[in-house]
Formats: C-alpha cells, sequence, structure tokens
C-alpha cells in the first residue's frame, strides 16, 4: 500500500502549483502561487542555515519543502481569513502523509517547525515571512504601490517576528541590490564579448 500511496502523494504535491497564496484575494495582485513560494522558501532557509551556523541543513530543507504542504487540503488562508476559518491543518497533514513511506515529516519535521523552538524551525519560519518581502520588492519593480503601504507593517514583521540574525540582516539589505540586477550581471554581452546579435 506505502508504493500507491506515495504515487498517490506525489500527484496530491504536485497541486501546490495551482494553490494561489491566500493574500491575492484582497490584493487583486498576480503573486507566486504556494509551489512557487515554496521553492524560494528552502534556498532562503538554506542560506539563512549556513549564516546562522550550527543548523542542520537536512532538517531545514525538509521543513522548508513540507511547511505549507498540508494547504493542498486546507488552501492557503490569508491574514484574514484565519482569523475566521479553522483550518485543521494538523489533521490534513496527518492525513496526507499517512500510509506513505514519509509519516516522519507529519510526525517530526512539521511538528516541529510548528513548534518554532529548533533553530531549523526558527530558519524556516524566517525564510518563510522573507519571502513575502523578496516579492514586495519584486511587485514594487512591476510598479505595484503595495510594498509602500505595507512598509511600516513589514518594518514591524522584521523587529518582531523574525527569530534569527541574520534573516534581519537580509531584510536589511533587500533595498540595496536591485531586483533585477542578477540578469544584467549575468548578460552574454558582459561574458562574451564577440558574441553577435
Amino acid at each position: 500500500m506505502a508504493l500507491e500511496r506515495d504515487i498517490e502523494f506525489l500527484y496530491e504535491i504536485a497541486t501546490m502549483r495551482n494553490i494561489q497564496r491566500g493574500w491575492r484575494q484582497h490584493l487583486g495582485t498576480d503573486c507566486a502561487n504556494v509551489l512557487d513560494h515554496t521553492i524560494r522558501v528552502q534556498w532562503l532557509a538554506l542560506i539563512l542555515a549556513r549564516m546562522e551556523g550550527g543548523a542542520n541543513e537536512e532538517k531545514v530543507l525538509k521543513m522548508a519543502l513540507v511547511h505549507d504542504a498540508p494547504e493542498t487540503r486546507t488552501s492557503d488562508l490569508s491574514y484574514v481569513q484565519k482569523v475566521y476559518a479553522d483550518e485543521k491543518e494538523d489533521k490534513a497533514a496527518h492525513d496526507m502523509f499517512e500510509g506513505t513511506s514519509m509519516p516522519d515529516f507529519y510526525s517530526d519535521i512539521l511538528k516541529e517547525y510548528h513548534e518554532r523552538q529548533s533553530l531549523e524551525a526558527k530558519v524556516v519560519k524566517d525564510a518563510d515571512n522573507l519571502d513575502v518581502d523578496f516579492e514586495l520588492y519584486e511587485l514594487a519593480e512591476r510598479g505595484s504601490k503595495l510594498p509602500e503601504k505595507w512598509k511600516s507593517h513589514r518594518q514591524l514583521i522584521r523587529d518582531e517576528k523574525l527569530y534569527t540574525d541574520s534573516a534581519k540582516k537580509i531584510w536589511d539589505n533587500l533595498n540595496k541590490v536591485d531586483v533585477g540586477q542578477w540578469h544584467l550581471n549575468a548578460n552574454k554581452w558582459l561574458h562574451i564579448p564577440e558574441a553577435g546579435l
């Protein structure tokens, strides 16, 4: 049965690409879906883990991978919806992993993430929060007024919700790096001067 459940799980997890972020409703703007968000959270968490030192990178990656996985069953509830809805994330996570070859993702990894006691859990939650700020800078690049409107709220998140000094350091430096600089620096005209049109 475990193989069949693993295959079912893989079909289920692929639906993360179809789940829109809850705050999209309130903002009426195009933003990353849950799968897009999860991928950057993984990379952010790995960078934070290395900056912090002493974190178990394998555990960090597993937590980042699973941190929003139950949203395949609950959807991504926004900061407004969470006031009114009982998302039953714990039940969703239990049922999602039950019978698969990865029950530890529910019984150990996800529970540790939600308890926020370990360095790994704090790193992943910081990555989860920081991804919003990365996206806000991307939205500003496209002309959105939202980042300016959220500036004081995001400062509050930085000051009161980020756990690690490394996350705060990244947050403090986000405005120093242009959103598009990476591809301008990778431009073929800079690396292959003899390239034709």
